[in-house]
């Protein structure tokens, strides 16, 4: 089941009796078509999502107990999936009427209306079913956070994110080949949003996943920055280990001073040694700086040699 599914079975475990008519205004304005038959104006909402479609079913006979007809077929693309339609031929223009839908010209009305921005529950059942009708969640597995919902009209895509904008969300909108995307890209958003419309338990689940992966992400940097390290010293201690071995073989170690031959045969017995590890090891510890300043003078007289 992918995440997008999950989150929205949890919103429709809510069932529809806790419903607001604001839910099935958006999910009529993302998924409904307008017919006309002899009996005047038809509804059909589409949805690939079985379960969303007896939702719908039910939404519409709670609220105006009108019976819809659930109708399907199957799509002819490569994935092949299943198209579920509730249809109405009773009551539609009653319906848009009394959802804020209904345009001048017997269609439906692109926008949001006033009085659903204006209401806090309403607005947050609309978010509910603007979801339901076309919203989708990437996987939060994925590493790439991105909830978005499809509108076909440019200024609903619009009014959407500034009702999510309301609930303090920063939302976006960008236009496609095929509609207008309103999308969330951060994960603190997308968890808001989920509070939002009633997926608290997939708001817990997202937010797990994104701990663990920033967990895992810290411990990668950490050995990763680890491994540099290792890698820098391992070549600082070869040149070091070389430039003594120039210094033996010309005029001998017992030349040096003897705080370098110290730190000189230390580096020899031990080249795998950190910096720490070789001032903790003389006979008197000293700081980092001073064995790198030792070792520094070791190199430079090899240099010079």
């Amino acid at each position: 089941m992918s995440f997008t599914v999950q989150v929205k079975e949890e919103v429709l475990s809510h069932g529809y009796h806790q419903a607001v008519k604001s839910e099935l205004a958006a999910i009529i304005k993302l998924a409904g078509s307008l017919g006309l038959a002899s009996t005047g104006l038809t509804l059909s909402i589409s949805t690939e999502n079985a379960k969303v479609a007896r939702h719908i079913y039910e939404l519409i006979l709670h609220f105006y107990q009108v019976k819809g007809d659930i109708r399907h077929y199957q799509k002819t693309n490569l994935r092949k999936n299943r198209v579920y339609t509730v249809f109405v031929d009773r009551d539609v223009n009653t319906i848009l009427d009394d959802l804020y839908l209904a345009d001048n010209f017997f269609g439906i009305e692109t926008g949001i209306s006033q009085a659903i921005l204006d209401n806090d529950q309403w607005s947050q059942a609309y978010l509910r079913g603007a979801f339901l009708a076309s919203g989708s969640v990437k996987d939060p597995e994925k590493g790439k956070y991105q909830l978005e919902i499809a509108s076909i009209y440019s200024d609903h895509a619009h009014d959407l994110a500034k009702l999510l904008q309301q609930f303090l969300l920063d939302a976006k909108v960008i236009e496609r080949s095929k509609g207008t995307i309103t999308y969330l890209q951060r994960a603190e958003d997308i968890m808001d949003f989920l509070l939002v419309i009633g997926a608290d338990e997939a708001k817990i689940e997202f937010e797990n996943v994104k701990l663990l992966r920033e967990t895992r992400n810290d411990l990668n940097r950490a050995n990763n920055a680890e491994t540099a390290n290792i890698a820098r010293t391992v070549t600082a201690s070869v040149k070091t280990i070389n430039n003594i071995a120039k210094i033996m073989d010309t005029i001998g170690l017992e030349q040096l001073p003897i705080d370098l031959q110290e730190v000189a045969q230390l580096r020899l017995q031990h080249p795998d040694y950190s910096i720490q590890q070789l001032a903790d090891s003389l006979r008197h510890p000293i700081t980092k700086s001073g064995v790198n300043h030792r070792l520094r003078k070791i190199n430079k007289i090899a240099d010079e040699l």
